[in-house]
């Protein structure tokens, strides 16, 4: 939910029984009040009649009926498409094993999604928190509406709190006759922020479960799976700052699981077609016009800096040349709560599956385990097992934003009263630097700084966690997360190269106590005693959020 709040952003044969969405005209547009003091007056008598008639602030506000649906799966792997001839000799010499291959690279990042989206031929399934209309995120877009053309299934399953901003171009795509939408949790009201605000307090216990993960599966055959969003900050292609941010890709066995879950979200009765919540917008009009916004803006989007940059990058030639290494294995996991989580349909930490996962993972550590959460509130429960492992000769470390780096202060609000616990009970703890991007190799143009976004493990050697998974209770018992569990040597040493790459002194603080019992930050250049270039108003933002009992939330 945090990147919202920094943003408040033919059917193939497994679907032919699907009913056919409605094609409707373009509504005339009409003028419901024209003088503004109208408007207001009529807002004034909306809120007085609800609070008079004792408006509960856990209810819903006339959510739509959601038809009754059939089924829909993926489809089945083949072997005549260009993934297939890629990729079949690659499982054929590791048979039953799945192939990962960390992908820390935001150029790489991106250029897998979009050289997967034109070589696909049979399907596209991808699931997301947030989709940005900028570069990044108009270049993904229009990638899954040529793959459409060509005969493609696209399904696409967005997460509300930020599609809701982008209902048109949602609706729009959906009216293309191999393109099927659907919103996670979905407002009610489509557009306006009064809406939005008003939904948000008469909803808020159903409003507050957000759908976080966040994977791209093509053909059924390779996938990305991992931290990353669609957007230009997500793939080191912002002039602003960009994130430190990781992704499994996936090949074999572990595709499939993934593609499973995904159909469990994309059936889920928390999953709503953008034709039940919009049918006046999914229209032949409202495609022709968003196509012409994609051509409007497509000549500047691939002449931008980092699309020239892009294709001559080391990356771009890697993918070219089928030359990325797969470290392969039978020992892995695909972790995905289930999405009636996201209702409140009994416990939420019950159908917690990626914690359930990731507790044992963690459990079973015999040597050390290393952490990376950008949103890191280990409650007192979590403060207490980390710094008893290290009382039983289990070495913990763990990176987090610090204050100036991260983009929630109410988040490190929550951190901060933990952390002289974790310190004094042998806890190592680095706090990233908002300047660590260009320093870290993720940040290609200069920009001022970076962020972590980040949710990965490393236990012992060889176990790799990486997902949508923060170590925060918002992740534990409100969202609905993802993450990837692969063991094989060579992923933990990578892992463990890119932890060391961001913990220098020149990329973080390490946290420290001095000997009067006060918490210190150490970098390359010396140690200070308060929170580092902190400004007073953001010290003060991050206080009140640590003395408000709002853990829960965050």
């Amino acid at each position: 939910m945090y990147d919202g709040i920094r943003a408040v952003q033919c059917r193939l044969e497994a679907a032919e029984a699907a009913p056919e969405k409605p094609r409707v005209a373009p509504a005339t547009e009409t003028t419901w009040m024209k003088s503004p003091f109208m408007r207001i007056g009529l807002i004034l008598k909306v809120f007085i009649a609800l609070a008079v008639a004792g408006t509960p602030l856990t209810g819903h506000a006339g959510m739509p009926e959601r038809p009754d649906l059939p089924l829909v799966s993926a489809l089945p792997t083949g072997a005549d498409s260009p993934l297939d001839k890629a990729l079949i000799p690659k499982l054929e010499a590791n048979p039953g094993m799945s192939g990962f291959r960390l992908v820390p690279n935001g150029m790489e990042a991106f250029a897998l999604r979009a050289m997967t989206a034109r070589t696909a031929s049979r399907s596209l399934d991808i699931q997301y928190y947030i989709w940005h209309n900028d570069t990044t995120g108009r270049l993904l877009a229009h990638e899954l509406r040529l793959a459409a053309d060509r005969g493609v299934r696209v399904r696409l399953l967005l997460d509300d709190m930020d599609a809701r901003g982008n209902n048109f171009a949602l609706a729009a795509l959906d009216a293309h006759p191999r393109i099927d939408v659907r919103v996670f949790n979905p407002y009610v009201s489509r557009s306006g922020t009064f809406g939005k605000v008003w939904e948000t307090m008469t909803s808020f216990k159903r409003i507050n479960h957000r759908m976080h993960n966040k994977s791209w599966i093509a053909d059924n055959r390779v996938a990305l799976a991992g931290g990353r969003n669609i957007g230009d900050e997500y793939f080191a292609a912002s002039e602003d700052v960009n994130f430190i941010d990781l992704d499994y890709a996936l090949l074999g066995p572990a595709v499939e699981t993934l593609s499973a879950s995904f159909d469990n979200y994309w059936n889920s009765v928390a999953s709503y077609p953008v034709w039940v919540l919009s049918p006046e917008l999914v229209n032949a009009d409202s495609l022709a016009k968003l196509t012409a916004d994609f051509e409007n803006t497509l000549k500047a989007d691939l002449e931008s800096s980092y699309i020239t940059e892009l294709k001559n990058s080391e990356p771009m030639q890697r993918i070219e040349a089928q030359a990325l290494k797969f470290q392969w294995t039978t020992d892995w996991q695909v972790l995905s709560d289930d999405p009636l989580k996201a209702l409140k349909v009994g416990d939420g930490v019950d159908k917690s599956h990626v914690l359930k996962g990731f507790r044992a993972a963690v459990a079973a550590a015999e040597k050390d385990v290393t952490l990376i959460s950008p949103y890191f509130v280990p409650g007192k429960q979590g403060t207490a097992n980390l710094t008893g492992m290290d009382q039983q000769g289990r070495s913990v470390s763990v990176l987090t934003n610090s204050l100036l780096a991260n983009d929630v202060a109410a988040v490190h609000g929550g951190y901060s009263k933990y952390r002289k616990a974790l310190v004094k009970g042998g806890v190592t703890v680095y706090e990233l630097k908002p300047s660590a991007g260009t320093s870290a190799g993720t940040s290609w143009f200069g920009s001022s700084g970076a962020s972590l976004h980040t949710k990965a493990a490393l236990i012992d050697d060889s176990n790799a966690f990486v997902g949508s998974f923060n170590l925060d209770p918002r992740s534990v018992s409100l969202n609905c997360e993802q993450g990837i569990l692969a063991s094989h040597p060579q992923l933990g040493k990578e892992l463990r190269a890119i932890y060391s790459k961001v913990t220098t002194g020149k990329s973080a603080w390490q946290v420290g106590i001095d000997q009067r019992n006060n918490l210190t930050w150490t970098d390359d250049s010396g140690m200070t005693g308060r929170e580092p270039k902190a400004s007073l108003s953001r010290r003060l933002q991050a206080f009140l959020f640590r003395i408000f009992p709002l853990d829960s939330q965050l």
